[in-house]
């Protein structure tokens, strides 16, 4: 039994896409599709000498970024900064966050800082200035909260404390130490009435 040219159209039809498909792929295909790749791995800007200024919706100036170098790398969504410094301004009262690199994720909710963190806020009426140092801090800029699970040095005034890592809120309105706290306090004079 020979098959007729009707059981037959539905398989020519299927060689002769495949045949079309397969054309159509070779005259399209970019020769040099590695180098497109590459590309979309390279950065899509570089910015030097850079402040980046965030407002808060009443139009007041929250915090500013500045840093050597800016690189953003479109691919990861990830931006790296050389010598990050980040400064907070509230009621009067500064403080200062550097480090050697920093990388902002999560379109620039969250900020890594690494390589020699210091932070520095300044004295206030009754408390006296607050520095600590670490290796890395994570900061969330907008909910103005930071954390390291590296180990820090914080100092204020004449007392210092050594801890395993560190949490804060509304940027060390509130500070937590974490594992293995230990504080240095001078002692002071009392005197009775």
């Amino acid at each position: 039994m020979r098959p007729s040219i009707l059981q037959l159209y539905p398989v020519v039809a299927l060689v002769v896409l495949a045949g079309a498909t397969l054309w159509l792929e070779r005259i399209t295909r970019d020769d040099d599709g590695a180098v497109r790749t590459e590309q979309r791995r390279a950065p899509d800007f570089i910015a030097e000498q850079t402040r980046l200024v965030s407002f808060g919706a009443d139009g007041q100036q929250r915090y500013e970024l500045l840093a050597d170098r800016i690189t953003n790398y479109p691919l990861s969504g990830i931006t790296t900064l050389d010598r990050p410094r980040l400064r907070y301004d509230s009621e009067g009262r500064e403080l200062r966050i550097t480090a050697q690199s920093g990388e902002i994720h999560e379109g620039g909710s969250e900020v890594l800082l690494s390589g020699d963190v210091r932070v520095h806020r300044a004295a206030a009426a009754g408390s006296p200035a607050m520095s600590f140092a670490s290796e890395t801090l994570k900061v969330w800029p907008d909910d103005e909260r930071a954390e390291t699970s590296d180990p820090v040095i914080l100092t204020q005034g004449k007392t210092t404390a050594h801890a395993g890592g560190l949490k804060s809120d509304n940027i060390f309105g509130t500070l937590d130490l974490l594992d293995g706290v230990t504080v240095l306090m001078p002692r002071t004079s009392r005197t009775q009435p």
